[in-house]
């Protein structure tokens, strides 16, 4: 008897979930999340499903020896994002140009170190032009995801700050068993023998 299974394909992730990512892999990879969103637009249209006629896979289209290079699983949403932030990060790096950088991405930087510009392939032209033609409009009119990544961070408690108005003051008891080699600098000024103002710089206080 001859049984056929079928797998269901897993769920693809929803465009505002991939936007999510690619913004927040962009801003711990130091790239514009404008431009890596334009990237994936265009290449994808943000479809983790997306495969090309040259074996390109993914979000950002990575053909797969490229992302194993990096050490990637092109298949991986993960992965995908990461490795073509890192890709373009990288022909930038070595152009130092978002044009250019954008070529390399589409006809490989041999081809613009050749030409030591867009090479004159249609398809290389039409990648860059629709590419930075989004670019322009992410950056005057930010996506969501690029809103709510700026919003999350703003909301991150800042590092806590000392001031006069609010050091704690600090029992004699204590100050007695503050190892030395803690404490930087030691300031007090005294009024009629009773310690009034301390200000203390130190790495560490071990008690």
């Amino acid at each position: 008897m001859l049984v056929l299974l079928c797998v269901a394909p897993a769920q693809a992730a929803d465009v505002n979930t991939v936007k999510a990512i690619i913004v927040k892999h962009a801003i711990e990879m130091g790239v514009d999340p404008a431009i890596a969103l334009s990237i994936a637009r265009t290449e994808s249209g943000f479809s983790h499903n997306a495969r090309s006629n040259h074996g390109a896979v993914g979000v950002f289209q990575l053909m797969p020896s490229t992302a194993r290079r990096m050490g990637l699983n092109p298949y991986s949403l993960n992965d995908n994002i990461k490795g073509g932030i890192m890709y373009y990060k990288s022909m930038y790096k070595m152009f130092g140009s978002v044009e250019l950088a954008l070529a390399a991405y589409n006809a490989g930087p041999g081809n613009v170190k050749r030409y030591k510009a867009v090479p004159p392939y249609a398809e290389t032209k039409r990648f860059v032009s629709k590419i930075m033609k989004d670019y322009n409009y992410y950056k005057a009119n930010p996506d969501p995801a690029m809103i709510n990544a700026k919003a999350a961070a703003a909301k991150k408690p800042a590092a806590a700050t000392v001031t006069t108005a609010n050091k704690p003051k600090i029992p004699a008891a204590t100050l007695e068993i503050v190892k030395a080699k803690d404490v930087h600098a030691v300031k007090v000024e005294v009024v009629d023998e009773t310690p009034i103002d301390l200000e203390i710089e130190a790495t560490s206080l071990a008690i």
